[in-house]
């Protein structure tokens, strides 16, 4: 199975990199692509230049087998929507199982997504889940939810796509947003992202 892991990164850190490592275990993934958008849909512009985002996701994921840095979005002109990309992972895949890796709050949010529900045909969603939490379903995805998840990861090896699967992760609250604060007003970020990260944005 093949993981894929989108967002923009700006900047990459060890919340994004601890609990894409927890996933890939748990679920004995291949391979996770870190596919880093160009135009993030629902964000405003990201910080760093997509070239400095694609520079520090490289260097943060060279050293771990199986972590891999996709660059299909960064190439492809207009905004990043996932259902694209995985539209074209899919193409190359064949009938290999894809899963989308997404955190709970971007699930919650996911009838707000360009052609949502033409994820489900394309790959199995894993939610990284929060411990004892359970919230409430938006109305449109309540029935999604209801009909597509799996409390085993087995079913989801059977079929190229269509389960939804939680998978707990350790909660790191590291926020990029205020990595990028601690840049603009001069002071350090680091333990919050590699070592080799920390050099080439400082």
């Amino acid at each position: 199975m093949i993981g894929v892991y989108g967002g923009t990164f700006d900047p990459v850190h060890y919340g994004h990199l601890r609990t894409a490592l927890e996933v890939r275990e748990a679920l004995d993934l291949d391979e996770i692509r870190f596919v880093p958008c160009r135009i993030p849909p629902h964000r405003r512009k990201p910080f760093f230049s997509a070239g400095k985002r694609l520079e520090l996701l490289k260097l943060a994921t060279a050293d771990e087998p199986g972590f891999v840095v996709d660059t299909r979005e960064l190439a492809r002109p207009g905004p990043s929507y996932m259902v694209d990309t995985l539209a074209s992972l899919r193409r190359e895949a064949g009938d290999k199982p894809l899963c989308l890796i997404v955190g709970l709050d971007a699930f919650l949010g996911l009838p707000g997504w360009h052609r949502w529900q033409d994820l489900f045909e394309l790959a199995h969603l894993v939610v990284m889940d929060r411990p004892g939490y359970r919230p409430e379903w938006p109305s449109a995805l309540k029935p999604q939810v209801e009909a597509r998840r799996s409390d085993e990861v087995l079913p989801l090896r059977r079929r190229p796509a269509g389960r939804i699967f939680f998978q707990q992760v350790i909660r790191l609250e590291i926020s990029a947003t205020y990595i990028r604060q601690c840049l603009r007003e001069g002071r350090s970020p680091r333990y919050l992202v590699p070592d080799e990260v920390l050099e080439l944005m400082v």
